[in-house]
């Protein structure tokens, strides 16, 4: 064990902690008050190495939080999207485009090219690739982390009881 470094049982019979005084209670007159003291409560803590890290544990927990992730991109376009449609951002969009360009003969129409099913279906398309990326380099970063850890020693982690 490295100098400086106390194991478990050295911790437990480590320097008692000070004594704390309990507020007094209410005395009657004539009787004398009565001190108690005690120990507040010791917590415990435990220091542990995580020294690997399962690729297949964190693959299969990084693609359920990448799909939810997915859902919620997609989900979030639908809102902007109709909050947009519904304050009518597309038809100014329309209007202000048509008036820049001053053409009769051919309008451009946003709301052709930015139809509902059009928008979703490409953040659709995003979603599926981010759960793809991210499922991929979560799993990498597991497998790089153990190789680090097989060589430093992983992180120390100090765990207490509440």
């Amino acid at each position: 064990m490295p100098p400086g470094r106390r194991s478990a049982s050295q911790a437990e019979d480590a320097d008692p902690l000070p004594l704390a005084e309990v507020a007094e209670p209410k005395v009657e007159k004539g009787a004398a008050p009565v001190r108690t003291t005690r120990r507040p409560r010791r917590t415990r803590k435990a220091r542990l190495r995580l020294a690997r890290i399962d690729p297949w544990s964190v693959m299969k927990t990084t693609f359920l939080f990448a799909i939810a992730f997915g859902i919620m991109l997609v989900v979030a376009t639908f809102v902007i999207w109709s909050v947009l449609a519904g304050a009518g951002t597309l038809e100014y969009v329309n209007t202000l485009l048509n008036q820049l360009l001053g053409d009769q003969d051919t309008e451009f129409d946003v709301t052709q090219i930015l139809s509902v099913n059009r928008i979703l279906g490409f953040s659709s398309i995003v979603a599926a690739i981010n759960v793809v990326i991210i499922t991929a380099l979560a799993t990498l970063f597991a497998f790089l982390y153990n190789l680090a850890a097989t060589v430093m020693g992983g992180l120390e982690v100090t765990l207490a009881e509440d």
